[in-house]
Parts: C-alpha cells; sequence; structure tokens
C-alpha cells in the first residue's frame, strides 16, 4: 500500500479504538518503555496527546519522566514554517490546545534540538525497516533533521508494523525503536 492508502486504513483502525483500548495500549507502551536502553539521558521530548484523534495516551510516559527527574521537552507547532519550536515543560508551563487541536505550550524556555537525547514520535503507521507515516506535514522529520545523529527515535503505536511501506523519500527520517502494546521494534541493527 502507498502512503495515502495506509493512511486512510489506519485512520479507520483508530476511530474503531474505545477509550479503555487507548488507556490499556498506552499503559502497556508506557511499561515497555521501562525496558529500553533510553535512560541515562537528560532531555526527552514529548508530545502530548491528541486525545481527538485517539494518539497513544502519553500521560503514563510523562509521571515515569517526572518520576526519573528527567528534563521534558514539549513542541509548539509552526504551521507558517513546518516547523517544531520545542519548549521545557516547568511548573510554570502553560499548555493550550491549538487551532488543529494539538496540546502544546504557550511560551517558555527554548531548547535547541540538538541538546534534545530522546524524542518519543507521534505516527499513524510503521513498518518492519523503522519507516513511518504520520500525518503528512513533515513536522518531525524536519524537527529530527536539526537534532544530532545520536538522537534516539522512539515511535509509540497502538497497531503492529506493517511489512513495508512505500514512497519512502530521501526526508523520511526512520525510528531507532518503535513499542507498541504488544511487542518492542528494534530497528538500530538493521
Amino acid at each position: 500500500m502507498n502512503k495515502k492508502q495506509l493512511r486512510l486504513k489506519y485512520k479507520k483502525l483508530r476511530e474503531a479504538l474505545t477509550p479503555d483500548d487507548i488507556e490499556k495500549g498506552s499503559l502497556k507502551i508506557a511499561n515497555h518503555l521501562l525496558s529500553l536502553p533510553i535512560w541515562d539521558y537528560s532531555f526527552y521530548h514529548l508530545f502530548l496527546s491528541i486525545s481527538e484523534k485517539k494518539e497513544v495516551d502519553t500521560q503514563d510516559i510523562l509521571h515515569i519522566l517526572q518520576g526519573k527527574d528527567k528534563n521534558i521537552v514539549l513542541s509548539k507547532s509552526d504551521f507558517k514554517s513546518g516547523s517544531l519550536n520545542n519548549y521545557l515543560l516547568t511548573d510554570s508551563t502553560v499548555i493550550k490546545i491549538n487551532d488543529w487541536g494539538i496540546p502544546e505550550p504557550v511560551d517558555g524556555i527554548e531548547v535547541p534540538a540538538p541538546k534534545i537525547d530522546v524524542v518519543f514520535i507521534p505516527l499513524l503507521v510503521f513498518d518492519h525497516n523503522g519507516n513511518r507515516i504520520g500525518y503528512g506535514k513533515g513536522f518531525y522529520d524536519k524537527f529530527l533533521s536539526r537534532c544530532t545523529k545520536e538522537v534516539v527515535k522512539v515511535g509509540l503505536s497502538l497497531f503492529p508494523a506493517e511489512d513495508e511501506i512505500q514512497e519512502i523519500n530521501e526526508h523520511d527520517v526512520p525510528l531507532d525503536y518503535c513499542v507498541t502494546p504488544e511487542k518492542i521494534y528494534n530497528f538500530k541493527n538493521l
């Protein structure tokens, strides 16, 4: 299937998810994350879930990061440039839902992309080679291209991997891991 077909397929699969499916699957994903070799870093980029799009709920991951006393970085979307501006989550951070339904910080202490060690990445679908498809705007591919080569890229998905995503281009940044409720996929040695 091409990217357009896969987007449609996984949007429909998401629509069928119940709040209980999302809650249980998200908790399993958070628990699986604890076994990944990613906990010796300092700066972790996390997305805040868009509940209307039935994304993985990242609240449990947020609590894990806070419990491990990590620096948590949230992004704010700039739809004019197609880029993400990254801010440190602090006690004074104000979160607002933007016009596209994305919860994001209003402003704060900016964190440059090269300083980020681990990025948790939202996605619609991924394959056995670590390729992923998002919503098609390229925000994460642009953001990841500004990070260091060593940044650890962790996808989060409520569904298992597809065999192969066709139409991968040079701007698509592959994952190092993808965590689902059932399994951890490791792409670092492909």
